[in-house]
């Protein structure tokens, strides 16, 4: 570990590896940081992300439903992605104190989102049909009226010459 106690090395070498090693945690953090906050932020990010894709699957941009596998995907993903990353950054102490805020909170919106995810999903879809976002919802049961067709300027000016006319 390049910042265990038992890493001695005050190299220049040694310094710049763990610069790098900061930044790259630092750009990792900075794409998922809302992971590592409050459960109502992660969850207001969450809900956009999951939006934001689902709306690309409905349009054909994207080949898979991520209501399918969102709620275990999310649980993974703070196994495997977060809790480490939030470990890492403690262990580098860039951050100092807050370093253990954000591994708990990361850890307790784990524990949140493992109760509560699945319901979170389904309330989400649900939301997306009474929008009309997913065929079937209630928005979609009424169809839209187009609008009157527009007559074009010149056919317009052409119109009103002829009603001074007469």
């Amino acid at each position: 570990k390049a910042f265990s106690e038992q890493s001695t090395g005050n190299t220049e070498d040694d310094v710049n590896r763990k610069a790098t090693i900061v930044m790259e945690h630092l750009i990792q953090a900075s794409d998922v940081a809302h992971t590592m906050q409050h459960w109502h932020i992660y969850r207001k990010w969450n809900q956009r992300l999951f939006r934001e894709m689902y709306e690309a699957f409905l349009q054909g941009r994207a080949e898979k439903d991520p209501s399918d596998n969102w709620y275990e995907g999310e649980k993974g993903f703070f196994d495997f992605y977060i809790i480490p990353l939030a470990k890492k950054l403690k262990d580098c102490g860039v951050f100092g104190v807050s370093s253990d805020e954000y591994l708990q909170y990361a850890v307790q919106n784990r524990k949140e989102w493992e109760l509560k995810g699945a319901e979170l999903v389904a309330e989400m879809l649900k939301s997306f049909r009474d929008q009309g976002l997913i065929p079937g919802g209630k928005a979609q049961e009424q169809p839209e009226q187009a609008p009157p067709p527009r007559q074009s300027s010149a056919l317009s000016l052409n119109n009103k010459k002829e009603q001074q006319i007469v």
